[in-house]
């Protein structure tokens, strides 16, 4: 620390924005979080987040980097009904190229409501002395220059304005950040951007699971291929918190999922691939109605690549790189990116020469990763970019695609695999000769017909 007080805002009160602060708090004399609506006490819905009644995960990559910005929080979340499912272990996946087999424990995820995940991470994060909250509060805008930003002004729900000091301003905005709005009033050039909209939309249910299948119930995933060259259609279910099963049916254009309630078990069972979804829901109780969003395209600012950075911004969470949220990679891209942000601090200090432009860099690592996965499939299904997909993206979807067509019958392609998806390591892993020369071979062990669920998990299901 310095001789003066440091100080940082943070723009959002989100997961993202929560968990940078909690970050910046290691490093800061003084964190404030300025969030534009009231924050709730509880596990109970926020407002501003629609996709909160849809499938959410935690990948074990984002796992790890949340266990390090708040220690014991994993802990905690099991112990409120959270449940750790071990990939692939304790999934039951329909992939485009066939059934994935359960091989032994690669990685993990975390599953729950997002209600109980926000919660935790809020109570934990604003239990800290060193980070106050200013809810029902608007960013109006950035002081400073186009060099260098200096604070935030903000209008309080009383409407009284005022300008929050700064050395650091954290943008964790979401998907209606206005960073680029307010680089163009100080005469920056607009950021590359670039989006891949698979026009998905999601239906989610919540159902009671029946009793013998509340505790220790696989993931159950039936995926669509992007390019057979028809409408994608696909579901996931996942076991979450009080004997829960939330269920996410998605489409692409010309095969939305249905809002209609009756509709939903129909859909599952009538447009997907495999009925398996349908199958155990005709075993469990629906709680309400089925929640629908489009909230879906993937779109990633490129402000890392900008000729000139302001010292003192950066830009993290879905106000960087916003993915399609079937992938469930943008909770865990924020933890991480909130690790290297503090990390990042910590390594060059405060006042630092481009500190901001370091630290951007640093954030949009976990992002770039995360978004060639999302992008990788997404960039198939028919005008979800207008030139649709590059050479290059050509190129690496088929190498990935024979990756797992040989991950159904070979578990040592199926880790490298997943040591990609749980964003546990780069994609460098999956260069590496043994896996090429596996690919070449293909997969050891037949493919499998059906879901591999076992006999007892089909009996607690009531399926025989």
């Amino acid at each position: 620390m310095s001789e003066r007080p440091t100080t940082a805002v943070v723009l959002g009160g989100s997961l993202a924005g929560l968990l940078a602060a909690g970050a910046l708090a290691e490093v800061a004399d003084r964190v404030t979080v300025v969030e534009r609506d009231p924050l709730p006490t509880g596990a109970v819905p926020r407002k501003g987040l629609p996709q909160a009644r849809h499938v959410h995960q935690l990948w074990s990559g984002g796992v790890r980097a949340l266990e390090r910005l708040l220690p014991g929080v994993t802990g905690e979340l099991t112990a409120a009904g959270a449940h750790r499912q071990r990939v692939t272990t304790d999934m039951v996946v329909l992939s485009p190229r066939g059934w994935f087999r359960r091989w032994d424990e690669s990685h993990f995820m975390l599953l729950c409501s997002r209600d109980l995940l926000d919660a935790t991470v809020r109570a934990r994060t604003l239990a800290r002395p060193r980070i106050e909250l200013a809810d029902g509060t608007e960013a109006l805008g950035l002081c400073g220059t186009d060099a260098a930003v200096t604070g935030v002004r903000v209008r309080h729900a009383d409407g009284a304005e005022r300008t929050l000091p700064a050395d650091l301003v954290v943008d964790a905005t979401g998907r209606g950040s206005r960073t680029p709005c307010w680089l163009a009033e100080r005469g920056l050039p607009e950021p590359k951007r670039r989006e891949v909209d698979s026009g998905l939309a999601y239906a989610s249910r919540t159902y009671r699971a029946p009793e013998a299948a509340r505790d220790g119930f696989p993931v159950v995933s039936v995926q669509p291929d992007p390019r057979a060259g028809q409408p994608g259609r696909g579901g996931v279910l996942l076991p979450i918190e009080d004997g829960r099963w939330l269920v996410t049916l998605y489409g692409s254009h010309g095969g939305e999922p249905p809002t209609d309630p009756a509709d939903f078990e129909r859909y599952a069972r009538a447009e997907l691939r495999h009925p398996i979804l349908a199958d155990l829901l005709e075993q469990a109780e629906p709680l309400g109605d089925p929640a629908f969003t489009r909230t879906t395209v993937n779109r990633r600012h490129y402000y890392e690549r900008m000729p000139a950075w302001p010292a003192g911004l950066v830009v993290l969470g879905d106000a960087l790189a916003a993915f399609n949220p079937v992938y469930g990679h943008g909770m865990s891209v924020a933890a991480q990116s909130a690790v290297a942000l503090r990390d990042a601090v910590r390594r060059y200090g405060w006042g630092a020469p481009a500190l901001a432009r370091r630290a951007q860099r640093a954030v949009a690592r976990p992002a770039g990763s995360a978004w060639e996965l999302a992008v990788g499939q997404d960039v198939f299904y028919p005008g979800a970019t207008r030139s649709g997909p590059t050479l290059r993206e050509r190129a690496v979807a088929a190498y990935v695609d024979r990756l797992m067509y040989t991950a159904t019958g070979n578990g040592r392609v199926a880790r490298r695999v997943t040591d990609v998806t749980s964003l546990e390591r780069g994609a460098q892993v999956l260069l590496a000769p043994r896996v090429l020369l596996a690919a070449v071979a293909g997969p050891l062990r037949p493919a499998l017909g059906a879901p591999p669920l076992t006999t007892e998990e089909r009996k607690a299901a009531g399926l025989s």
